[in-house]
């Protein structure tokens, strides 16, 4: 007979749902309402089997009654967060990028690119997409510029993803959106012809250092940046806890810097030192 924790009987209780629901956005900032329980559920099975547990609600026990959530809290949310991501999503970001923000920044004393570098924060990196992205523009960019230099920091509290982000190899249609020459320049083709993948050329993977963050923490181990793009993740906190992170990433953007949020965010209302300077683009005062 199957097992109930392989099959769909195998159901969280409304109080260890809640439980769970209410430690996720404590910790990380993520709201899970009641309609997400089935997703939940369904991702948590297999970390559930991979522990030796008969049911979530025994694994939900290990959790809160045994005591061993700080040792689980790790590959917890690892098992829950959505990792949605694209090279090149919201492509008018980079060409505001390339044509509004670093032309500004340059002009600026110090100028960043040229007499230092440039300083960029993807602060929901996923897989690696963006940072990557991120690191072909400024690469395409810098060709033109002599001596031109820029360093990225890529953060994402998922420490599968960012194995994955390391690794730098992708389905070969994952780089569709990328352009034709940007995508002959920036990526090494694999020869299996059955299941064909890509890899991002070393010097680009070189430019990125990952590394593992929660925006929910009340402060970051990060230096100043010139740049920060937090795209696509404030949708998933309420309005107090956007503000209370984007408080702390403003915090870490140097004064005259740029800050990218996804275009269905806003932080309109907001007490914060930024103002507007084009469709989701920001820069601090």
């Amino acid at each position: 007979m199957e097992s109930c924790l392989a099959a769909s009987c195998d159901r969280l209780s409304n109080r260890n749902f809640q439980r769970l629901a209410k430690f996720i956005e404590e910790y990380c900032g993520i709201r899970m309402p009641p309609a997400k329980q089935t997703m939940v559920e369904g991702r948590l099975r297999r970390r559930a089997a991979a522990l030796g547990h008969r049911s979530l609600n025994e694994y939900c026990a290990h959790l809160f009654e045994d005591g061993d959530l700080k040792n689980e809290v790790v590959d917890l949310i690892d098992a829950i967060t959505t990792n949605k991501t694209e090279f090149f999503r919201e492509m008018d970001h980079f060409r505001l990028l390339v044509e509004h923000a670093l032309p500004q920044l340059m002009g600026q004393p110090g100028r960043p690119g040229i007499d230092r570098p440039l300083d960029v924060w993807s602060a929901a990196s996923s897989i690696g997409a963006e940072p990557y992205t991120l690191a072909m523009v400024l690469d395409d960019f810098g060709q033109n510029v002599r001596n031109f230099r820029f360093r990225i920091l890529a953060t994402d509290i998922c420490t599968d993803v960012l194995a994955k982000a390391k690794l730098a190899v992708y389905p070969e249609e994952m780089v569709g959106p990328v352009p034709p020459a940007m995508r002959r320049r920036y990526f090494l083709r694999s020869r299996d012809a059955e299941k064909p993948t890509v890899r991002v050329v070393p010097h680009i993977r070189q430019m990125v250092d990952f590394g593992r963050l929660n925006l929910m923490d009340e402060d970051y181990a990060v230096d100043d940046m010139d740049i920060v793009f937090c795209r696509n993740i404030l949708i998933y906190f309420d309005k107090a806890k956007q503000q209370a992170v984007l408080q702390r990433i403003c915090r870490h953007l140097r004064p005259g810097g740029f800050l990218f949020v996804g275009h269905s965010e806003t932080v309109t209302g907001m007490d914060l030192p930024l103002v507007p300077a084009a469709t989701a683009l920001f820069r601090k005062k």
